[in-house]
């Protein structure tokens, strides 16, 4: 592996889907359609992939030793030699740099958002992930800044708060799944991993997925028929069940088939769940633009 390609491969452009979190404040407050919001949001998009791909140089400098002791992780290319610690660090800069500066030249507030994003990353890699339940809402934090930043650059005149309220919900979800994935997979090897894992059951996880799940539902629902930005037709109501079934259907993957992960990485792994999600996004767009 060369350099380029392991410095590629640190930066995760699979993981690169969870920014897609930027195009809500465009697609709910009805810009979907303009073509100026329409790239300068693409153009956050591809900043952010590179401000997060800065985030898991980081996070991989600073587990290094770690990651060593997990049985997937080792054979990250920081973790397994094939990259050096220096080489990691000018990437991380040099990504860093160029998208806070590009991010100021397309709006200073989604600067600000992106550089907000990045020191909470820093100091979840050295101090919140250490830090019971803080840190599976910090990892939630990100995504709502990732809508924040989306949010600042559209210039949103009519997107519900209770999207805010709906995506921390899930993000939530997403960061509690991981933390699940975690502990079953390393089972009597969590603490050598991840410290933070000893303060975590798979029972107690399994109340806050519960208990997340339930509040996602009722929070979306009530977005649907109450928000002022919506058809006045209440025809979003009936994303309900679209939703209802892609949180069941996650639900039984991790419970039942024993699959484990987050949604955003079991959503390409589970047809049903893919296709669900896409289901729901084009009945989403639909419903508000025709």
């Amino acid at each position: 592996m060369s350099t380029l390609q392991a410095i590629l491969k640190t930066m995760r452009p699979k993981q690169w889907t969870k920014n897609i979190f930027v195009f809500a404040a465009l697609v709910f407050d009805g810009k979907l359609t303009r073509p100026g919001p329409l790239l300068k949001v693409t153009a956050l998009f591809a900043l952010f992939c590179l401000i997060s791909s800065s985030v898991y140089l980081l996070n991989d400098l600073a587990d290094i030793e770690k990651d060593r002791a997990h049985p997937k992780k080792r054979h990250r290319p920081l973790a397994s030699g094939a990259l050096k610690p220096a080489y990691a660090v000018i990437a991380l800069l040099v990504l860093m740099s160029f998208s806070l500066i590009a991010a100021y030249w397309l709006d200073p507030a989604a600067a600000l958002v992106l550089a907000t994003y990045f020191v909470m990353n820093v100091a979840y890699s050295f101090w919140l992930k250490h830090m019971v339940i803080l840190d599976v809402l910090t990892i939630a934090a990100g995504f709502v800044l990732r809508v924040a930043a989306g949010a600042a650059v559209v210039h949103v005149e009519r997107f519900s708060p209770w999207l805010y309220v709906c995506i921390t919900l899930g993000a939530l979800l997403i960061a509690l799944g991981k933390r699940r994935a975690e502990l079953m997979a390393l089972e009597d090897g969590a603490r050598a991993h991840r410290a933070i894992l000893e303060e975590y059951t798979i029972n107690f996880l399994d109340h806050l997925i519960s208990l997340t799940t339930g509040a996602t539902i009722v929070t979306y629902s009530l977005y649907t028929f109450s928000a002022h930005n919506l058809p006045q037709n209440h025809l979003m109501m009936l994303t309900v069940p679209i939703l209802i079934y892609f949180l069941f259907r996650y639900l039984y993957l991790i419970h039942v088939r024993q699959l484990g992960g987050a949604p955003d990485e079991l959503i390409f792994k589970d047809k049903p769940l893919f296709i669900s999600a896409i289901f729901w996004a084009l009945a989403a767009v639909i419903i508000l633009y025709l």
